[in-house]
């Protein structure tokens, strides 16, 4: 049972924009104080459900998958998957950190010189701008390499080097919390709720 609690709900504002990604047992616990309602969607129709009706509905309609329902002693609830908050309607925004993973993210782990996608492990990161030349550790100069290229341009300019960047390194939009942490599974599953295009919107404070 733990394990379905740890489930993730995709949270969406008073005006139905996502806004966080939480566990199903936190889920529960606003749906269980009205502070939100489930979302179910089928066949291109959305219902609203309050907990209580929720569960009815789960009584009538039993879960296929274990994962996707609680079990009590006296009934099983399915799990939600998105849920409606009651009275908050902003949309939270936050500034994506300069780490190693989000570089590697922002550049979709290609390296920037000769354009070809590595794993991971096999990535170095790149000043564009050495170091010792004043170059500093910013989204706008730090690119993601491969070990290869990041040795051939060595303490270098690329130009240098007769090296060029396949893209000018930028820092990423102000995005929502919630684009930070799907994964593409999630992605799928709630595509009916994210408009991709809308995530990369640079938000205004």
């Amino acid at each position: 049972m733990e394990a379905v609690l740890e489930q993730p709900v995709l949270v969406l504002n008073r005006l139905w924009q996502a806004v966080n990604v939480i566990g199903a047992k936190r889920a529960f616990a606003l749906l269980a104080r009205g502070h939100a309602s489930v979302i179910h969607h089928s066949d291109d129709d959305f219902r609203v459900f309050s907990l209580m009706d929720w569960m009815d509905f789960s009584t009538h309609n039993p879960p296929v998958e274990e994962m996707d329902a609680v079990h009590t002693p006296r009934t099983v609830v399915r799990l939600p998957r998105v849920i409606l908050l009651t009275w908050f309607d902003k949309l939270p925004a936050k500034e994506l950190k300069l780490t190693r993973g989000n570089v590697f993210a922002r550049d979709k782990d290609t390296c920037q010189y000769c354009a070809k996608v590595f794993p991971t492990e096999e990535l170095n990161l790149d000043h564009v701008i050495p170091r010792d030349r004043g170059g500093r550790t910013t989204w706008e100069n730090i690119v993601c390499s491969c070990i290869k290229c990041n040795s051939r341009k060595a303490n270098r300019l690329p130009h240098e080097a007769h090296m060029r960047l396949i893209r000018k390194p930028v820092r990423p939009k102000w995005r929502p919390v919630i684009s930070l942490v799907l994964n593409n599974q999630q992605r799928e599953r709630w595509k009916h709720f994210l408009d991709l295009a809308y995530w990369n919107v640079e938000l205004e404070d």
